[in-house]
């Protein structure tokens, strides 16, 4: 597992979600990236733009500690509307069942797409 969390180089990746609305191909381009170049990934942050419907991704990674493979995972919770009728314990509750599905979850993050879609994603230590 990953020993060490402070890391300070980034990866950028760009692309539009696939058609529902998840990582698509993006989450293997990361996938490959961490592989090729053996590194250690430590976390993720997302960005969903409205304007050019595309997402821009960074992963921050260490080449310095051991590398490791990770999978990336997009899972839709719901729509934004649904979620921010009720309180944050039911978004909690959408979010741990979503990491049920996955194990060694290294990091998550975050987005809504214009159309008002909330999903999740993880990056996990796989291997």
């Amino acid at each position: 597992m990953a020993i060490q969390q402070v890391h300070n180089k980034f990866k950028m990746f760009t692309g539009v979600p696939a058609a529902d609305k998840t990582l698509g191909p993006l989450a293997d381009e990361i996938a490959a990236f961490v592989r090729e170049h053996k590194v250690a990934a430590k976390s993720i942050g997302i960005e969903y733009l409205e304007a050019s419907k595309r997402l821009i991704i960074s992963v921050g990674y260490r080449d310095d500690e051991a590398p490791y493979p990770v999978k990336v995972a997009s899972i839709p919770l719901g729509k934004i509307g649904e979620l921010a009728s009720a309180d944050m314990a039911r978004l909690e509750e959408a979010m741990a069942t979503a990491s049920a599905q996955i194990k060694n979850i290294i990091c998550h993050e975050l987005y809504i797409t214009d159309e008002g879609d909330f999903l999740v994603v993880f990056m996990s230590q796989t291997g």
